[in-house]
């Protein structure tokens, strides 16, 4: 365990209720079985599996919390509410023909949809316990980002808010944003899942409206605006569920899609699955999250950089913005 980095610390460590910041954190993989999974989460934290169908498992009352392992797709699973096949005669064979299809389906679509191991909230400080679930991935011969072509993995963070202040909240985009840049070459994320569109970095457009200087609008504008924009879930920061925790009216006359489930964190997708890689970690993909939140604590340098972006992308010879952009992280 030797290679992963010591754990940063956001600057503001409580959340918009004063308790400590949780963060969640879920992890895309190939190549072994949920079951397997699952057993060796209980062997980690403790715990109870159970198992509400082939492709989905979960793990409750361990010492983190819930954890949960499932493939990555609605259509494997039962839809929420529905309980497994017990009528009799011909809708219980139709109910039984359903649940086989599911299974089918959930069989055929593991040889290019990702499992995930659905962390629970844990307190920030506490996140290098989660590098275990790595490790026992890897001992476990598990695939990530870089094992296949087809691979479009990733790792999604979703830090709590510090608060409701629509104006910090923008500040964090803003200089997401505005390191998204140096973020992807740091990365290098994967030419799949930049292919696969998961992940995609926000339009030119509403880029250049919110690094204006004067940009600063109240909650309603701020989640107007953003929905123009991005009416969709793949973004490399997508804000939906957060704007549908903020204002759960105003975010579904635009998004119905029930997908997008409230939540009062940010949503971080950008992070590689690089579970083979013994240097790589939770605690690093974090580190780099932290780096975002410190620039977004300074608005004078937020208004320096996004001008200075602005005018580096109207430009004829644009400079390298992910090595331009270095020089307000030294300063």
């Amino acid at each position: 365990m030797s290679s992963i980095s010591k754990l940063r610390l956001p600057p503001r460590d409580k959340n918009y209720g004063g308790d400590s910041r949780r963060v969640g954190v879920e992890i895309e993989f190939a190549a072994v079985s949920p079951s397997r999974v699952a057993s060796r989460i209980a062997d980690l934290y403790g715990g109870a599996v159970d198992c509400e169908d082939p492709h989905r498992y979960h793990i409750r009352y361990t010492r983190l919390g819930d954890f949960l392992v499932e493939l990555d797709t609605q259509y494997a699973h039962r839809a929420p509410g529905e309980v497994a096949p017990t009528a009799s005669g011909f809708q219980g064979l139709m109910e039984t023909f359903s649940h086989a299809m599911r299974e089918i389906y959930g069989d055929l679509g593991s040889l290019v949809i990702p499992y995930e191991v659905i962390c629970p909230p844990i307190n920030v400080e506490r996140l290098p316990e989660l590098e275990a679930v790595l490790e026992a991935l890897r001992q476990e011969g598990a695939q990530g980002t870089r094992d296949n072509l087809l691979h479009a993995f990733g790792v999604q963070l979703n830090p709590e808010i510090a608060t409701m202040d629509p104006h910090w909240v923008l500040a964090v985009l803003k200089a997401e944003i505005l390191l998204s840049e140096w973020l992807r070459s740091i990365i290098s994320v994967d030419m799949a899942r930049r292919f696969m569109a998961f992940a995609d970095p926000f339009p030119k457009a509403y880029v250049h409206l919110i690094l204006k200087k004067e940009y600063w609008p109240d909650k309603d504008q701020l989640i107007d605006d953003y929905l123009i924009y991005n009416p969709t879930r793949n973004r490399e920061l997508d804000m939906l569920p957060l704007f549908l925790w903020l204002d759960a009216d105003r975010v579904r006359r635009k998004i119905p899609d029930k997908l997008v489930k409230p939540r009062p964190t940010f949503h971080y997708r950008l992070p590689d699955a690089n579970i083979r890689e013994p240097r790589w970690s939770l605690t690093l993909e974090w580190n780099r999250w932290c780096v975002v939140e410190r620039l977004a604590e300074d608005r004078t340098v937020l208004a320096d950089m996004g001008a200075a972006y602005i005018e580096n992308d109207q430009s004829i010879l644009s400079e390298d913005w992910a090595l331009r952009c270095t020089e307000w992280l030294v300063l």
